[in-house]
């Protein structure tokens, strides 16, 4: 049982729009650009947290994402729902027909190990995470190396429109 790509990026992204949401509305493409997610995939899994009410989208110069709640109120099994990923340890997605059409020994024994799984996660918020040191020191390196890209992207312009 693992989750898949789709259920860390979405929680990726939505932690890393926590920690930016207090200089205002946060693009996809910063998101994108800080997370090293594609910008199709996040449109994507924002359009389905936004219709799971987790996000609000903000038009106009300036705009993007922002929560929809409290940090405190988001908990990631919500993120991982919203975007249709299952937690299922389970090799019969919990239909009961694992071996030949019906239960196999162990199924019981996976569901419930899917269900602690979903529990486990569904008591972590967004601002649990972000009261986590490791995750402050990740997202203060990761900012500095966006500015310091920019950075080298301006010099590079400024010594190219000067030569």
């Amino acid at each position: 049982m693992r989750l898949t790509t789709k259920g860390r990026y979405a929680v990726t992204a939505m932690l890393d729009l926590a920690i930016h949401a207090k200089t205002g509305p946060v693009s996809l493409n910063d998101i994108s650009g800080r997370q090293g997610i594609s910008l199709s995939y996040l449109e994507q899994l924002f359009a389905k947290l936004r219709r799971n009410g987790l996000v609000a989208s903000v038009r106009g110069p300036g705009g993007g994402y922002r929560l929809s709640r409290g940090d405190d109120e988001i908990h990631v099994a919500e993120i991982i729902d919203a975007v249709n990923e299952s937690m299922d340890a389970t090799r019969c997605n919990r239909q009961g027909d694992c071996q030949n059409g019906v239960e196999c020994l162990t199924h019981h024994l996976w569901m419930d190990l899917s269900d602690q799984i979903h529990d486990f996660l569904a008591g972590i918020t967004l601002k649990g995470l972000l009261q986590r040191e490791e995750v402050r020191q990740i997202a203060d390196r990761q900012d500095e190396d966006a500015r310091s890209r920019i950075d080298t992207i301006l010099t590079t312009a400024n010594e190219q429109a000067l030569a």
